[in-house]
């Protein structure tokens, strides 16, 4: 009855901002067009569209903001109007009462927020789908005053996720059971994925971890920034974090007039993604535009600096060898390795003709390469790999439907920084380099490495095993003449039974024959 409910309230916020009528409005058939115009009698549709369908969003729910925060990202595949509208939802959702946020901190942290803040500002610097934001100082344990950004959990959270959440699940089940494509694209794998990174990004514990881990490993690249955690002011529903100075980086006039090299921020960034990802198997997987901001500081200038870590991404050394070597084989065209490595896999069957997989791949992919983004139709090739999809029976991955979804915003941030950037030739070195590292020496050498402590503790030991193992010798050589002496009566005791069996045989035999003559004599 729950969801039904849910499911009735949705179809009720359709109907309220007019998203039927935008969506009818937008198919060509005269009589669909005619449709939408009688379903907006009676109803005041005076709002934007875009306006109307960032309301909807927002009164269905965090799922649903999370959804339009990712085709925010889209300026391709949407109007532009639409997409100015969903850019709000980054961090312009409206903010729950600073009165909520001070008693969660206080529950939270066991003191009231005067004792553990010189200053708190009560307005919230921003407000996103899960938590807000908002600035304090605080005296830390050396005596001195550190700014500091705390996210307080939004009130509520677990108990209106797992409504939606019950909702997909029913709606997952009714695709894979009713539609044909149902089982191959795996809908109740993906929900089940999805529902385990949302409830991540309600643990800002995890997050905080996940933010101290990708600071670390981004250290040494000296392309982007990641706050200090502060531990002892950290819990479930509260996170404290270094505070960080940056301009936005969908505000590219603003950068380009403090002097920032704006084709190289957008390299910069396929490089970022590609470390992690490939170097890392930790990749920072919600990278909107209201994630990320760029250092204007004198000593970090140019540096992409990376807020909310609530949603991360990981991949296996096996998940991270094969997409590496996928993309290497995309970027030398090699699309009949693409095909072999898609069956390797278990993605498509295995009865599966290479030579048909290649070609459907290299009709899709070829007409795109040497191409800077802008020229690129996206959404044409979606939809193209997804006709292929269904012909060879594709299974749709659900660990990497994380992957996937960055990539998009990848694609999106450096569609708008740089529309002439070319993705594959940036990418190209660095996967190249990757893949040498990997197969070369170097990878050698770091096994040795990680394994030399395995190795240290059984050297010494080695003498010990050596003299144990010769005194068992006479022994195990005793138990062998014993094995070939048992083995040896059993082939004897087989010959008796059978020399047994034909004597037997042999007198029966003659007492037939007796019995046969005498037959015939009388």
């Amino acid at each position: 009855m729950r969801r039904l409910y849910r499911g009735f309230f949705i179809a009720w916020v359709v109907f309220r901002y007019g998203l039927d009528e935008l969506v009818l409005s937008s198919f060509e058939k005269p009589w669909l067009q005619r449709l939408a115009r009688l379903l907006t009698i009676g109803r005041t549709l005076s709002a934007p569209r875009g306006q109307r369908l960032r309301e909807a969003l927002e009164r269905l729910g965090p799922i649903f903001v999370k959804f339009g925060q990712v085709l925010s990202t889209r300026r391709d595949l949407l109007p532009l109007d639409i997409a100015d509208e969903l850019a709000k939802l980054q961090d312009q959702v409206p903010p729950f009462e600073s009165a909520v946020a001070i008693a969660t901190i206080e529950r939270a942290l066991r003191k009231p927020v005067s004792e553990i803040f010189v200053s708190f500002e009560q307005q919230p610097v921003a407000s996103a789908s899960i938590a807000q934001v908002h600035f304090a100082v605080l005296r830390d344990r050396k005596g001195q005053h550190r700014e500091v950004a705390v996210k307080v959990l939004r009130p509520g959270m677990h108990a209106a996720i797992e409504k939606d959440l019950r909702l997909l699940r029913m709606m997952a089940s009714w695709v894979e059971n009713l539609s044909a494509d149902g089982k191959r694209l795996r809908p109740r794998e993906v929900v089940a994925e999805f529902d385990k990174h949302l409830h991540d990004e309600l643990d800002l514990v995890r997050e905080a971890a996940s933010a101290a881990q990708l600071r670390r490993n981004m250290e040494d690249l000296q392309l982007v920034l990641v706050p200090e955690v502060l531990w002892d002011y950290c819990t479930t529903d509260v996170m404290v974090m270094e505070r960080m100075y940056g301009v936005p980086v969908s505000q590219v006039d603003r950068l380009r007039e403090a002097g920032v090299d704006i084709p190289k921020l957008a390299r910069d960034g396929v490089t970022i993604f590609f470390t992690q990802v490939f170097r890392d198997g930790f990749f920072h997987a919600d990278m909107h535009p209201g994630n990320i901001q760029v250092s204007i500081d004198p000593k970090t200038f140019g540096r992409y600096i990376s807020l909310d870590f609530g949603i991360v991404g990981t991949l296996t050394e096996s998940d991270k060898e094969y997409l590496a070597q996928n993309f290497a084989a995309f970027f030398r065209r090699d699309y009949k390795r693409v095909a072999e490595l898609h069956i390797e896999s278990g993605w498509v069957p295995p009865g599966t003709r290479i030579n048909e997989l290649e070609g459907a791949i290299r009709t899709v992919c070829e007409p795109y390469f040497d191409r800077p983004l802008k020229e690129i139709s996206l959404g044409m090739v979606l939809m193209r790999l997804f006709q292929t999809s269904r012909r060879f029976n594709v299974e749709i991955q659900p660990q990497l439907v994380l992957l996937q979804k960055t990539l998009l915003n990848i694609e999106g941030l450096g569609r708008q920084l740089d529309p002439n950037l070319d993705l594959w030739s940036t990418a190209k070195p660095f996967l190249e380099k990757w893949m040498l590292d990997q197969l070369g020496p170097q990878r050698f050498k770091r096994e040795l490495r990680a394994q030399a402590p395995h190795y240290a503790k059984i050297l010494p030991a080695l003498p010990r095993l050596l003299h144990d193992h010769l005194q068992r010798q006479p022994a195990l050589e005793q138990n062998r003449e014993l094995l070939e002496l048992l083995k040896e009566q059993r082939h004897t005791n087989r010959l008796l039974q059978g020399l047994v069996y034909v004597c037997i045989g042999f007198v029966l035999g003659l007492i037939v024959m007796q019995a046969i003559v005498r037959v015939s004599l009388f």
